[in-house]
């Protein structure tokens, strides 16, 4: 069969452009009325994506009175896209940093027995001082610390996940027999972060556990996806950097002994949409002369762990040196190598920096008619740098329904994308193995090399 590209749908606001909420094409439904992803997900499933996707962050930003952007609590809203949707895939963001793994575990579980094998979980280990403050913290967590504390987090939800053999459920009303016990089994963990005895107290997921999901580009990040993810967010500006990262992942799943078609590689689009390319470059400007530089400014700073660019003008080329170094930030130090990196490339100035950033803060960003959009996912797709992408429209729902109604009909003639569900799970859209469990008979991997 002819390898097929995976389209997922990034819902972020009223748009991925900061200033899309004021946009007069924007929905004017709340963000907390829960109608309004409701119908983004069902226009989503009508145009055949694999999945939605919702982010989290675990503290208001301080740029709030002029930039919303994610208000309900992800996983509720996965419930509610559960019994309104039927096929497409559910991912939501919970942290291995301030949440405890039984809870995660079972909250995961539920989603994927409520939307009967459609659950994903994107894994995040937070990094926003003000997030700690939140949860009893005194500060800001490491990024070796959060990475020490995931690594034992995700042994922990796979042993609970994996506590329940797929046949311990009988549900036999005449024998009186419900369950096997001797199929349920407990984890007894042990570690420097956790202790939990197990099992989980919920059957085994309809799909063997939710499909794994992780956007982390740092090195430590990448040995991270490649043991773990089975969907890989990522943000690059150029096609080039997206080549490097895409084989640089494969190559790591190999080395963790597992299939590199088993990791899927989807990066960041936000493309603006148009009949011709001078109509789409209009409305880019037009959603652009609606944001403020001063958020962009805060946004920034937060970005880089709190530095000060208060004293950087705004129409002065910038330079690297400009920026802390990378290794020093605490925070997602994947994307601030992103933003230096387009920094140096472009000789950018500030105002231009943060006007790119307001697009969909360091993915790619580009504005054309639909063949140019299909084009630009076909050479990405065939020529080594994606499985596809993670779709983030800059406005909402308008734009999603100019790729919907334009881009994906080009890209199904092509032949690169599905005109139907084949299956009803997420594993199923992604082509995903199921996760052998301990209570299936021990086998090996089948692992090849990366191309």
């Amino acid at each position: 069969m002819k390898r097929q590209l995976h389209l997922n749908l990034f819902m972020h606001s009223r748009g991925h452009h900061e200033a899309s909420w004021r946009h007069p094409d924007a929905s004017p439904l709340a963000l907390t009325d829960i109608r309004y992803y409701q119908d983004l997900a069902q226009r989503a499933e009508g145009a055949r994506f694999d999945s939605i996707f919702l982010a989290d962050q675990l503290a208001l930003g301080g740029d709030v009175s002029q930039a919303p952007r994610i208000w309900l609590e992800p996983l509720t809203v996965l419930a509610a896209l559960a019994v309104s949707t039927q096929r497409i895939g559910l991912i939501a963001t919970c942290s291995t940093t301030y949440t405890e793994p039984f809870n995660l575990a079972r909250q995961f579980a539920s989603i994927d027995h409520i939307s009967h094998g459609r659950a994903a979980w994107n894994i995040v280990t937070s990094w926003l001082a003000s997030a700690a403050e939140n949860y009893g913290g005194e500060g800001q967590v490491s990024h070796a610390d959060r990475y020490a504390r995931g690594e034992e987090f995700m042994t922990v939800v796979k042993a609970l996940w994996d506590s329940w053999a797929a046949d311990a459920v009988v549900d036999d009303r005449a024998s009186g027999l419900y369950a096997h016990a001797d199929r349920i089994r407990p984890i007894d963990h042990r570690g420097d972060f956790y202790r939990v005895a197990g099992p989980l107290n919920m059957p085994r997921c309809p799909q063997g556990r939710p499909v794994l999901v992780q956007a982390g580009s740092s090195d430590t990040g990448r040995r991270f996806a490649a043991r773990h993810a089975e969907a890989v967010f990522t943000a690059h500006m150029a096609k080039e950097t997206a080549q490097e990262f895409y084989a640089d992942v494969k190559r790591l799943a190999v080395e963790e002994r597992r299939r590199p078609d088993q990791v899927l590689i989807l990066p960041g689009l936000s493309p603006m949409i148009a009949g011709t390319e001078a109509e789409a470059q209009r409305l880019a400007r037009e959603v652009n002369d609606l944001t403020d530089p001063e958020v962009g400014r805060k946004r920034l700073s937060n970005r880089f762990g709190g530095h000060d660019f208060a004293h950087l003008p705004l129409d002065t080329p910038l330079a690297p040196e400009d920026f802390p170094d990378p290794a020093t930030v605490q925070a997602a130090r994947s994307r601030t190598m992103v933003i230096i990196n387009l920094v140096r490339r472009d000789k950018l100035t500030l105002r231009q920096l943060l006007g790119y950033l307001a697009g969909a803060r360091g993915h790619y960003v580009t504005a054309g008619t639909p063949e140019q959009i299909a084009g630009l996912i076909e050479d990405w797709f065939c020529d080594g740098a994606a499985d596809g992408f993670n779709v983030m429209p800059p406005v909402l729902p308008t734009q999603l329904d100019a790729f919907s109604s334009e881009v994906i009909p080009l890209l199904q003639r092509r032949g690169l994308f599905r005109t139907e569900y084949q299956g009803t799970t997420l594993r199923e859209h992604y082509s995903l193995d199921w996760p052998v469990s301990s209570f299936d008979a021990a086998r090996e991997p089948v692992v090849q090399e990366a191309d």
